[in-house]
């Protein structure tokens, strides 16, 4: 192993940077050469490929998105296409392939390692759709930033004794609906996983106004459905003004907290560390506190399983 490359795909998460700059100092640190791959796999099929050194991610574990862009290729899903990038490493003298990012991004790593290339995935996306493991990169700073949009709206919501749904990413993962409902106190919360009743939403909208509640939270995930739909029925059966606030990709953005800085930089080292033990088609996880490695090929099969604990503690403190 004389040279790996890093590209990150898919949607970026605050805390990738995290995991570039341990990526590269630990390579470096043990006399490898990195090469950074702009734009994800679309970057690797035009050969979007420069050398990388200390310097390169000197003042990022700061900064959110990726140093080194992100973008979907079409043409690498295809099998010639995937032969292609393969190619295109080993003109490159790549030895070793890091890739940072969600399901789609490790089924090319996949593939890759089926081609020959040593590679090793981290899990990077804000959805924390990801089975495997316990959390993946970005999923706290995005839970922290829908929970500031959480208290900004029950600021103008108590002002004017409204409801407010917002609708979080997640695709069909409840977590982050989850996790920011429960820490920012929404009254309901509406996920994929369960079925959710019109009458309990609206039931609970009537038993805080007759106590006297000024405002009313409600956290949507997008996979859910419309949440226009909802709040047109909150409203109509409650008669409780009710305004949709969709998120969408401020919660991408941001300086990542510090449980996503802590996950890139000990994800990106042990990715590195695998590659010297030469070691291919593995998924770094966390689970139980501690990093865990599993095959890619399993990885992309376990699904997620909402938290049912905290699905029921949200519920019972709601009320």
């Amino acid at each position: 192993m004389n040279t790996i490359g890093i590209l990150t795909s898919g949607g970026d998460a605050p805390g990738m940077n995290s995991a570039i700059r341990a990526i590269v100092r630990t390579a470096i640190n043990n006399d490898l050469r990195v090469k950074g791959i702009r734009n994800g796999y679309d970057g690797l099929m035009h050969g979007d490929i420069y050398e990388m050194n200390v310097s390169s991610v000197a003042d990022i574990i700061q900064k959110g998105g990726t140093i080194l862009g992100t973008a979907r290729s079409l043409e690498f899903k295809e099998p010639e296409g995937q032969k292609k990038g393969a190619q295109i490493l080993k003109d490159y003298g790549i030895d070793g392939l890091i890739v940072i990012g969600g399901d789609g991004s490790f089924k090319g790593a996949l593939a890759l390692s089926k081609l020959g290339i040593n590679t090793i995935a981290i899990p990077g996306t804000i959805d924390n759709d990801m089975g495997y493991t316990d959390f993946t990169i970005g999923f706290f700073t995005a839970v922290e930033t829908i929970i500031d949009a959480i208290g900004k709206l029950r600021d103008t919501s108590s002002s004017h004794g409204r409801a407010a749904i917002i609708e979080v990413m997640g695709r069909n993962c409840g977590d982050l609906a989850l996790y920011a409902g429960l820490a920012g106190g929404a009254e309901s919360i509406i996920v994929p996983e369960h079925e959710f009743s019109m009458d309990d939403i609206v039931s609970k909208v009537q038993h805080g106004v007759k106590r006297g509640k000024l405002h009313h939270l409600i956290t949507l995930a997008e996979g859910v459905g419309d949440p226009y739909e909802v709040a047109k029925e909150v409203n109509l059966k409650t008669g409780v003004e009710t305004r949709v606030t969709v998120l969408g990709h401020v919660q991408r953005g941001g300086a990542p907290a510090a449980p996503d800085r802590l996950l890139g930089a000990t994800m990106g080292a042990k990715a590195v560390e695998l590659l010297l033990e030469n070691q291919s088609g593995i998924a770094i996880g966390f689970s139980d506190g501690k990093l865990k490695s599993t095959p890619i090929s399993e990885a992309v099969k376990l699904g997620r399983h909402l938290n049912e604990s905290l699905y029921r503690l949200a519920n019972n403190l709601s009320n």
